[in-house]
């Protein structure tokens, strides 16, 4: 067996922390097609990623594998899944129900990695009271009471970039931990607040920039 060990978790490099989900998504694969272990290099042949950098990032979780064998796919996704935190239940609301936030309420892929959406919240009257896909849907202005009772500390923003700053700070300020931020603006929150960004129009901006450059390269 690989010696893989997990101890206590740790602040990796953000670089790191982003790739350790491809690793898992990989091992998982060979895993159900019983492959029983695996080598850095045919990690990195398969994800092109450089060999180094992979034994790197799964040194941070001290997981080693043994020579000339690689890892045990099995242990190895374990440790990853642990490590990530896919497996916990994570409560969370979404502030915002609308075409974005709809279909994240309606995503029941999120559940396999631990995000539990419990509640949506928005203003539009016509969507208050009802439910998507299971979840409620409660007006804003009821959020003060309604948190506490959801025993949620995550908060998925998905409302008009000019409500983003207003959204969390009344996050924040009724006991929200950490905010998954899907809209291009910037919230300046304390440094004891969790904020990932997702900016699908960052994304698409990268997109047509690399595609318009490789439009006018010579054929």
């Amino acid at each position: 067996m690989s010696d893989i060990r997990n101890n206590t978790r740790e602040i990796l490099p953000e670089p790191t922390l982003r790739r350790l989900p491809w690793y898992l998504a990989y091992v998982s694969t060979l895993n159900s097609r019983k492959v029983e272990f695996v080598s850095s290099t045919q990690i990195a042949k398969d994800l092109n990623v450089d060999a180094s950098q992979i034994a790197k990032d799964l040194s941070f979780l001290n997981i080693k594998g043994k020579t000339r064998i690689g890892y045990e796919v099995k242990t190895l996704e374990q440790v990853l899944q642990d490590f990530l935190g896919f497996k916990e239940v994570h409560n969370a609301i979404i502030v915002g129900v609308g075409s974005l936030g709809g279909a994240l309420v309606q995503d029941s892929g999120l559940s396999r990695y631990g995000l539990n959406i419990v509640a949506g919240f928005d203003i539009n009257p016509s969507i208050i009271g009802t439910k998507m896909s299971g979840i409620p849907i409660y007006n804003i202005a009821d959020i003060e009471y309604k948190r506490k009772s959801l025993n949620a500390e995550i908060a998925i923003i998905a409302v008009p970039v000019d409500q983003a700053q207003n959204v969390a700070d009344l996050m924040v300020a009724n006991g929200i931990k950490a905010l998954w931020n899907f809209t291009p603006s910037r919230i300046k929150l304390s440094d004891n607040i969790v904020v990932q960004n997702t900016s699908i129009y960052s994304h698409l901006a990268v997109m047509y920039n690399r595609l318009d450059i490789q439009k006018q390269q010579p054929k």
